[in-house]
Parts: structure tokens; sequence; C-alpha cells
């Protein structure tokens, strides 16, 4: 088996990639928090306890664990790696053309690890050394002492949006906000100098690689790819979601890399209304074993399916419009029928239950998955329908509208 592929949604997780909540989320605060895509601040000592509870069921059941912040800190120890980054974050456009060269010197010269917590959690203006403070900087000396120089990155605990492993490659994904586009670079950095990635053997899907193996960046334009929307359910199939962060743009570019290099054999898109509520498909539907999901039936039910396959002719894709979403799903994993466990609960408890992510659930392994304790109503669904659910509080992660499946990106996942 290769380092560093994952070939389902169910089959036994082996590596993963996680974020352990940081200074990020402790730099939320009620009036920047919708800005950086947040509907509450969360009570962060209590929301890294949850998280170690998480972490601790994936490592008993075996599950290899990697921390965004280590991966990163290891990354720029390597010179032609924190230039990279360091390029990438500091430009004209993000700290004013008068300090990038005095700004990126000094981040150059910072002690790894303290430049990980900096470029992951954020640097105010009144952190800054005095040395900076000049008066040629018209964006410093306009800035206030909180204002951000280098902004927080909150979103990066949840790994599995800004890259997403597809069977025997990787996607670097351009994300629909701004406020989480340097999270991608972070990836970017890890897996292209890391040298635990560095002679692995896998593809990158998106973008594209210069002579020299390093990603080049086109222009997005109006495509935008986000991973709770990406899900390689097996069989040579991968689903993804098209609603509110994620475009048929994108799917269709994402489609025509993984035909190409004979990654895949079908894309079923999956079009959603778009709305906070269900920004990615993987809130109101993942996989829970061989041949059942867990869904929110109030959207699920509108959701229309398209199948992407390869095409004889150059640049071109053969369209199918299929009957229903599930019975795509099904015909996909080869199964008569899928075992659908709906969010439990009266309308008003499903739509509750669904927001605080009853179907955002990771599977470790077939029929075992981590769910929120909250969710009463669907995790008692879902052990009568014979999954072994493991629970944490969530109270807290839970604000963050994100369950297990967002908090974890695999890297290495068996088929079924």
């Amino acid at each position: 088996m290769s380092e560093f592929r994952v070939d389902s949604e169910v089959g036994k997780l082996r590596k993963v990639l996680v974020h352990r909540p940081d200074l990020s989320l402790r730099r939320l605060t009620p009036s920047n928090r919708e800005e950086l895509l947040f509907d509450d601040v969360l009570w962060v000592r209590k929301a890294r306890g949850e998280h170690d509870k998480f972490t601790r069921y994936l490592e008993k059941r075996g599950v290899e664990v990697f921390y965004l912040d280590d991966l990163l800190t290891d990354v720029l120890k390597i010179p032609e790696a924190r230039v990279f980054v360091i390029d990438k974050t500091v430009t004209r456009l993000t700290v004013g053309a008068a300090l990038v060269r005095d700004f990126r010197a000094y981040l150059l010269e910072m002690d790894p690890r303290r430049l990980s917590t900096m470029l992951i959690g954020g640097l105010g203006r009144q952190e800054i050394d005095d040395h900076l403070l000049k008066k040629h900087s018209l964006t410093l000396v306009t800035m206030e002492p909180t204002d951000f120089v280098l902004p927080p990155l909150p979103n990066s605990i949840f790994t599995r949006d800004s890259s997403s492993w597809i069977y025997g490659g990787v996607s670097l994904n351009p994300m629909f906000f701004e406020a989480r586009e340097l999270e991608v670079v972070h990836a970017a950095a890890i897996y292209n100098w890391h040298p635990m990635f560095v002679d692995a053997d896998f593809e990158f899907w998106y973008p594209d690689q210069d002579e020299q193996g390093r990603f080049t960046q086109e222009d997005w334009g109006r495509a935008s790819l986000e991973g709770g929307d990406v899900m390689p359910i097996g069989n040579r199939t991968l689903l993804v979601g098209i609603g509110e962060r994620t475009t048929a743009q994108m799917v269709e570019r994402l489609a025509q890399s993984l035909f190409r290099h004979g990654a895949v054999d079908r894309v079923i898109a999956c079009v959603m209304s778009k709305d906070r509520a269900h920004m990615h498909l993987d809130t109101i539907f993942t996989m829970v074993d061989r041949d059942a999901c867990t869904v929110y039936p109030k959207v699920t039910s509108q959701v229309r399916a398209y199948s992407l396959r390869p095409s004889d002719k150059p640049g071109q894709m053969e369209l199918t419009e299929e009957k229903s979403f599930l019975d795509a799903v099904a015909d996909a994993l080869g199964v008569p029928k899928l075992r659908v466990i709906g969010t439990g609960g009266d309308e008003y408890q499903a739509e509750r239950e669904q927001w605080d992510d009853g179907n955002n659930l990771v599977a470790i392994e077939p029929g075992v998955v981590v769910a929120y304790a909250k969710n009463e109503y669907t995790n008692k669904k879902l052990r009568k329908a014979g999954i072994k659910v493991l629970t944490l509080d969530g109270s807290e992660l839970g604000r963050g509208r994100g369950g297990g499946h967002c908090m974890t990106c695999p890297l290495l996942r068996d088929p079924i």
C-alpha cells in the first residue's frame, strides 16, 4: 500500500491530519467572527479538551495522527519552503508596498515554531517589534494596535477543506473565501517540502506542477473547491458537492485532471442549494458503513446528481443526469440499496441536529464513527442501525459549524 492515498470514506483510517484549537481561535471576537467565517466565539481551553478526546478515539483505534502546526514547523526549517510561505503571505497587497521587504526579513529570522504559530494564529500590529515601526509604512501607521498584520486562520481546525486526498493523489483546493486562502499555502508547503512527503509516491490532481515539481497557481476566476464537498467513496468514484463553497467550474477542472491521469472512472456532482446551514456536502451526508449513510432528508431529497465520465473526444466529458442522488451513490458502490439513516427527532429537532453536525461524521473503520453527544436523536438512530457511535461533548467545537468529518484530512485510508 502507498504511504498516502485515500480509497474510500469508511475503510480503515490509517493516517490523518488534524489541527488542535490554538491561538487563531483565541483571536476570535464578536466583532471579527463574521469576517473570519464563524457564527460564535469558542471557549478555547474546553475546545482543546474536546479535540484531545477526539484524537484519543482515533489513536486508540490505531490511527496515526499528525498535527498541522507540527508539520508546518518542520517545513519552516527548510529555507526554500520558508521563503515560499512568506512570499505567498507577505505581498504588496497584504502588508503594503513599503513594508514587504522589511516584514519578509523579519519573519525569515523568526524561530520556526513561533513563525508557525504566527502564520496560523495571526500577528497583531501591537505585537510587532519596534524596529519595524517605521514612518515610511503608511499601512502600519494607519493601523489600530489590535489590527492584524497577519490575519488569524481559525478555520485551520477544519483540515478537510484546504486539501483533498483522492485515491492516489491530492488536490490543493482554491477556497471560496479570501479568509481561508492562506490555509492552502500551508498545505502546499507541507506536501511539497516535508520529509514525510518528499519521496512519497502520489500525484497532485490540482493545481498543475512546474518543471521543478512545485505547484503553479493559475487564475481561479469563478472556480472554487473545498474539501467538505469532496468524497472518494470507493470503486473509483468521487462525489463532489456543488453549493455555497464549491462551483461547477472547479468540479469540471478537477474531473478532467482525474480522468486524464486515469485516477477515477466517475465523478458524481451533487447540486445543493446555497445555504450556510449546509455549506458543504458533508454537512448533510456522510458514509458510516460500506452500504450505509446518514443524511438530512430535507436537503438530500432535493439534491440533483450528474455523473461525469471520460469521453473519447479530447477535453470533453460525458454528462448524465441521475434519477436521484442516493440511487447514484448506491449504483457507484455496487450495492442494491443504501441503508439511509436520517437525522433524528421531529422536524424541529432534526433541523437543530443537522445544524449541530449530526450528519457530519467521520468513520474510523466500517460501522464505527465519531459524533457529538448532543445529537441524541440521530445517534440513537445510528446505533439502532448497528453503527458503533463514539461520542464527545462538542459543545465548544460545534460552535465552529464542523464535526468529525470537517476536522479530519485523511492521508491514508483503506479501500472498502
